[in-house]
């Protein structure tokens, strides 16, 4: 037989080490898909079957050496499917209009918007003079009302108002977040604000089991907040059943700022604490009983416990992105205890991320995913490493303070980049802060909150909850403490888009590749960085409707309105890394207009009809943005109102080699099935 090449043997190194690779190729795969600037046919989805069969029979006869490498492939065919599949099958009428008028619907969330709100989701719409076919299936309204809501909204009420409802809308600048993606595979056909009270037009059904479990969610909610007032109550409500409804903007801001706001989600920390409470507690009740513990796998039946347990509270939550995440981990670990297998392993974090993948393809995209798994990979990977190679973390009676100490730690530099690159901030005391914050969040919080879920039969969960509120206390403290001090929140650049995808599979080669040649994901992450620190920000930003312009000049970002189109501005201001306010970006637009790059071209916002009315001549080459439809001629000048902003999106103006090049959201998204472009 000849011998195997380098390359064969550096694979044959890696057999028994595979599967987790398997979500990283269905990964590829998703993010093909969602990359895509037209939307596939069904002959690319026939094609991708056809090829991904042919890879696996083709990696069943090559040799064991170079066999896995079809398999990757047909891995990343088979993501591509899934997404697509996934993107068809939630596809539901959206808005293409703005609407105006009466708006029925039926209660299913209740939640507080980013200017603090009371919103609701509806289901069931109904629109005036709008067809079924064209109705939104869900339509969102934050509740304006200066002098009430009328009726106080409850889970499953049909309720009737008057509102403004439009599409979702696109990125605030070509290569931002999409919210009319994340819109699509939530269902959501339409968002909108009403400023009249909410009339009930029809009582819950009593039996419908999703409205039985929202009431019960919004019931334990509201019994949270009569025993712990404010915020705190608002905290525990958030934690146990979902509901953030209650919790201030400003101490949500603080929590953020300190970087604990991972805290109120109901993901991997919250499910892991439960069933880990859970399961001791069954644990130690079984050996309570000698007989019992003698006869039955106590671990096993524990565990079985523990499941059930993180099911319900699955359940009690809501079941957002995060806690579904949360609970395939927890649910993965406590079977393979069940079946005997070791529990903490990079194998079941990758079984719990192929399942979540394939259930939900559009959460890679999302930071709480790429949070979610970059913290349990890296947790489970460093503390692997030390438990095979036996190496001591400290004396006996110091081993719980010095692992949670790593483990923050952990969990804080595997997730920094991550969140610095969707929220373009860094805390600067976020590791003391979690240090302070999260062992309680395990040694009382949690606990305390169980106790008072057993106690509530009896009407005394006031004393599970009472002891909650002082854990919940002491960390809203601390968020508060942390933020007041100098430098607390740092802001960075938000990278180009290449940035992400190449530190996350650097960090991926370090954890799973077998060898030295792990040594090359140092390098992709280098690189990375380099790539982040070298990023430039777009030299002029215009919304997607006209009503905001922006201009970097060598102060920072020169805005053209003090107040107005607020959303854009912010997040423009943000992923520049500035935090300056819209006011004060706006001192630094002069009233005739921002020169542009090297050609000094004039770029000019005129926001409404007097400065439409007002306004002279057009120098050549001039670019005019407009914020409602131009009512006259502007020759010579390149106009960018409503209607001709509708086709392209937002626009991001580029400095290419002493020239300036505008480029669109259109180009950026491409036309996709959430994008609802009008035809070119």
């Amino acid at each position: 037989m000849r011998e195997p090449l380098l390359f064969e043997r550096v694979l044959l190194r890696q057999r028994g080490h595979l599967f987790g690779w398997v979500p990283v190729c269905i990964a590829v795969g998703v993010a093909f898909y969602f990359g895509l600037r037209m939307e596939p046919t069904w002959i690319w989805y026939a094609a991708a079957i056809g090829a991904a069969v042919v890879f696996v029979l083709l990696g069943r006869m090559l040799p064991e050496a170079i066999g896995p490498l079809p398999f990757a492939a047909a891995l990343m065919l088979t993501g591509f499917v899934i997404a697509g599949a996934r993107a068809h099958h939630v596809a539901a009428p959206v808005l293409t209009w703005r609407y105006y008028g009466p708006v029925e619907g039926r209660i299913i969330a209740i939640d507080r918007s980013s200017s603090d709100a009371l919103r609701i989701t509806l289901d069931r719409v109904v629109l005036e003079r709008t067809a079924p076919m064209r109705t939104p299936h869900k339509i969102r309204i934050s509740l304006h009302d200066k002098d009430g809501l009328g009726v106080l909204p409850t889970p499953g009420l049909r309720v009737m108002t008057t509102a403004h409802l439009s599409p979702p809308n696109g990125p605030v600048e070509p290569s931002a977040f999409d919210f009319r993606r994340h819109a699509w595979f939530g269902g959501l056909g339409g968002v909108g604000y009403s400023r009249v009270p909410l009339v009930a037009l029809e009582l819950p059904p009593p039996r419908q089991l999703d409205l039985i479990v929202f009431k019960i969610r919004m019931s334990a909610s509201a019994q949270i907040q009569e025993v712990l007032a404010g915020d705190v109550g608002g905290f525990g409500a958030a934690i146990t059943t979902g509901d953030r409804s209650a919790i201030s903007q400003q101490a949500l801001g603080q929590l953020r700022a300190s970087n604990l706001a991972h805290l109120l989600a109901i993901s991997g920390l919250h499910m892991g604490l439960l069933c880990g409470f859970v399961f001791a507690l069954l644990r130690i009740v079984i050996a309570l009983f000698p007989p019992l513990a003698l006869r039955i796998p106590g671990r096993s039946y524990a565990a079985l416990g523990a499941l059930i347990a993180g099911a319900g509270y699955l359940a009690l939550s809501g079941g957002n992105v995060a806690t579904v995440r949360a609970f395939m981990m927890a649910a993965t670990a406590l079977v393979a205890v069940m079946l005997g297998r070791r529990a903490i392993s990079l194998r079941a974090v990758a079984i719990a991320a192929v399942l979540l993948l394939c259930l939900q393809p559009e959460a890679l995209l999302g930071p709480g995913f790429q949070m979610s798994f970059a913290a349990t990979t890296a947790l489970v990977a460093v503390f692997g490493w030390i438990r095979d190679h036996s190496i001591k973390i400290g004396p006996n009676w110091a081993k719980p303070v010095v692992a949670v100490i790593m483990s923050s730690g952990i969990a804080g530099f595997a997730t920094a980049p991550i969140g610095a690159a969707h929220f373009n901030t860094l805390s600067s005391y976020g590791l003391i802060a979690n240090l302070l914050s999260v062992p309680l969040m395990g040694a009382l919080v949690i606990p305390a909150a169980v106790v008072a879920l057993l106690l509530a039969p009896f009407g005394a969960q006031w004393i599970g909850l009472w002891v909650m509120g002082l854990g919940l206390r002491w960390i809203l403290g601390v968020a508060e403490f942390v933020t007041s001090l100098g430098g607390s929140q740092r802001y960075v650049v938000g990278p180009d888009t290449a940035v992400l995808p190449l530190l996350c599979l650097g960090f991926l080669f370090i954890v799973l590749w077998q060898g030295r040649a792990r040594l090359l994901g140092v390098g992709a992450m280098g690189l990375a960085m380099m790539m982040w620190f070298g990023t430039e920000r777009p030299l002029g930003l215009i919304a997607q409707n006209g009503g905001l312009v922006g201009v970097m000049t060598d102060e920072g970002r020169a805005l053209s309105k003090k107040r107005g189109a607020g959303f854009a501005a912010r997040n423009w201001l943000e992923n520049d890394g500035d935090p300056s306010e819209q006011s004060t970006a706006a001192l630094l637009w002069p009233p005739d207009g921002m020169p542009l790059g090297a050609e000094r071209r004039l770029i000019m916002h005129l926001p409404g009809k007097r400065a439409q009315q007002s306004f002279g001549r057009c120098v050549p080459g001039q670019i005019l943005v407009l914020s409602l439809p131009a009512a006259r001629e502007f020759a010579g000048c390149d106009v960018y109102d409503p209607s001709r902003l509708k086709h392209t999106g937002s626009l991001a103006i580029i400095d290419f080699n002493g020239s300036i090049m505008v480029q669109s959201a259109r180009e950026i998204t491409g036309d996709r099935l959430w994008t609802n472009w009008p035809s070119r």
